[in-house]
């Protein structure tokens, strides 16, 4: 049975998810929300759909990445002595001024030790799980021309071999290189090696200049690189998943299709990059906003674009994938963009806000970017007490969301912070007034005095985990009574077990069955906040063991199994668990 005990290779070009027996059973091309021609994950028979290398009479596997890198390192044993080892990345690193991210994937396999006999079977789809492209060769390499794009795998293998799928003995070392329809000019073998060592150099220096905290280092680690293999560099987009259509709970068709940006996630985990030092993320991201405002004209920005910046994300199901278990539909696009979220005005004005204070940028925010952003917080002004969406973009109902009222307060916050650095006294007053006039507007609207609490919507009754950001993004101090309360009746309402629901009434599709991950992490930082940190402390050690063997996070966990669900690896769920461990780690120099 399908699971999501699956790794993750990248370059930010393309990603692919590896099961522990080094089948690539998810990968899209030319981009992340390109053609799944590896959708084995999203459908019901082995006929194609992957790549996949196995070992006759394989008995064991071992699995982890190398250290501080996207490699992925597979040992596979047989009962006889025989054992290999699959090494798969997507090449990265410096090349010629710029950043060599090619469009493949490089798989090496080498014999450990016996006579191992493997069989290779790479069977890419296309048209989103229909067919299988056709098929050409020439002496080292073979074409599978799909009718949106052809892939070419170069490799010193034997083609036969490849093309029928008939075993061979591994006597050493053999390369796969799967990419663009072009002709490499070197011998596979080499380019293979060249590229491992390049991309291993790359990942170790990226890691080498984060600013991890005390402690779970290697969690954190794996987390920031998770994040980084979900950024676009082409465009600076920010994907929330490499998937589609993982359920949120089993048969709920809760099925979505996240392989695109969303602002609200995207501001989340350039906070969290940040908050390491890995500033070049944020800043690639805030030209992708500025274009999008730009494009938008001073009008009302959608959650939600492609990563290339296109507005539309037509939803439709693709017939030809079962879905993850069976349980479909499989969506390709997002209706989302159509919905009214309101809060992406402060998402947007909190991403960008770094860039006017961060004195390690070589690009500073000025002026002229300043009043770009004005625009953005015009439109949460107008907005902040109108129905929206929400945050958890329920598509039935239509309610003055809390969150989004105080992400409106805070773009007029930021902007009055922002102004006042740029020595502008007049804007600074003018948004320093906006903010005040939202924040009394939340504090009497969506304070319930009856329950002693806040709300999730105005004049409402129900509770939302949004609720516990009231002190992240400084809405209320920690100090405030208010807040402190308001932590106590998502406890009471919506805590089950260890985890702690995003809500509990029922949507579009009925009542939650399982945990939003983030949440949890959102629970334990407020707990941190209220000097509660023994309690967060533990708390966050049960959610660590919650990960998949490589350290990664889906979007929804069942609180009774511990089983993950939903989209993966899930952008959100890595960010939470960065901004606890910075949040509850021993300083440095209190560290010896």
């Amino acid at each position: 049975m399908r699971n999501l005990d699956l790794a993750l290779i990248g370059n930010c070009t393309i990603g692919a998810l590896i099961d522990d027996r080094a089948t690539i059973s998810w990968g899209c091309f030319p981009r992340f929300d390109g053609d799944p021609m590896f959708c084995a994950l999203l459908r019901d028979s082995d006929d194609f759909g992957y790549f996949g290398i196995d070992l006759s009479d394989c008995e064991r596997t071992e699995q982890h990445y190398l250290e501080n890198t996207a490699i992925l390192v597979t040992r596979l044993y047989d009962p006889h002595g025989g054992a290999i080892e699959v090494m798969d990345f997507a090449p990265r690193f410096h090349l010629h001024g710029r950043t060599f991210r090619p469009m493949m994937l490089v798989r090496r396999i080498r014999r450990l030790t016996g006579s191992p006999r493997i069989t290779l079977r790479l069977r890419p789809a296309c048209d989103e799980g229909a067919s299988r492209p056709d098929m050409t060769w020439g002496s080292n390499h073979i074409r599978y021309v799909a009718p949106s794009i052809t892939l070419r795998v170069t490799t010193d293998a034997s083609l036969t071999a490849l093309m029928q799928e008939t075993s061979f003995f591994l006597e050493d070392t053999i390369t796969l290189l799967l990419g663009s329809d072009e002709t490499v000019n070197e011998a596979a073998n080499e380019v293979g090696r060249r590229f491992l060592e390049e991309t291993t150099q790359y990942w170790r220096e990226w890691v080498r200049n984060l600013g991890i905290p005390f402690e779970w280092q290697s969690e954190v680690i794996r987390a920031a690189i998770t994040l980084k293999l979900n950024a676009y560099d082409d465009t600076g987009a920010i994907i929330a998943a490499m998937t589609t259509s993982i359920p949120e709970a089993a048969g709920s068709t809760r099925n979505w299709d996240y392989r695109y940006c969303w602002l609200r996630d995207s501001y989340f985990v350039v906070n969290a990059l940040n908050r390491l030092g890995a500033t070049r993320t944020m800043e690639r991201y805030l030209a992708y906003i500025i274009n999008l405002a730009a494009d938008a004209g001073g009008g009302p920005l959608q959650p939600v674009y492609g990563i290339d910046g296109r507005s539309e994300l037509h939803e439709r199901e693709a017939p030809a994938l079962a879905g993850y278990r069976g349980m479909g539909p499989v969506r390709i696009g997002n209706l989302a963009y159509r919905q009214v979220q309101h809060d992406v005005y402060g998402s947007a004005i909190l991403a960008a806000t770094h860039i006017f204070f961060d004195q390690r940028l070589t690009r500073r925010g000025d002026e002229a970017l300043f009043h770009r952003l004005e625009a953005l917080g015009e439109q949460a002004i107008c907005c902040h007490d109108q129905p929206d969406a929400g945050l958890w973009e329920l598509r039935g109902s239509a309610r003055v969301h809390t969150f989004s009222a105080v992400m409106c307060w805070a773009a007029c916050d930021r902007l009055a912070k922002i102004a006042q650095q740029l020595g502008l006294p007049e804007r600074t007053d003018y948004w320093n007034q906006q903010a005040q006039i939202i924040h009394s507007t939340i504090s009497q609207r969506a304070w319930n005095e009856k329950r002693g609490t806040f709300v999730s919507t105005f004049e409402g009754e129900a509770m939302d985990a949004s609720l516990l950001l009231l002190v992240e993004v400084g809405f209320l101090d920690r100090s405030d009574p208010r807040f402190s309360a308001t932590v106590g009746s998502v406890e009471k309402e919506l805590r089950r077990g260890d985890f702690i629901f995003r809500y509990t009434e029922k949507d579009d599709f009925g009542e939650p069955e399982n945990a939003f991950i983030l949440c949890t992490f959102w629970y334990i930082n407020a707990l941190a906040a209220l000097d509660r940190r023994e309690e967060a402390g533990v708390l966050f050690a049960k959610l660590l063991t919650c990960r998949n063997r490589h350290g990664l996070l889906a979007e929804h966990i069942d609180p009774e199994s511990g089983e993950l669900w939903g989209n993966f690896v899930q952008t959100y769920s890595m960010v939470g668990l960065i901004n606890a461990a910075i949040r509850l780690s021993i300083r440095w120099d209190q560290a010896f």
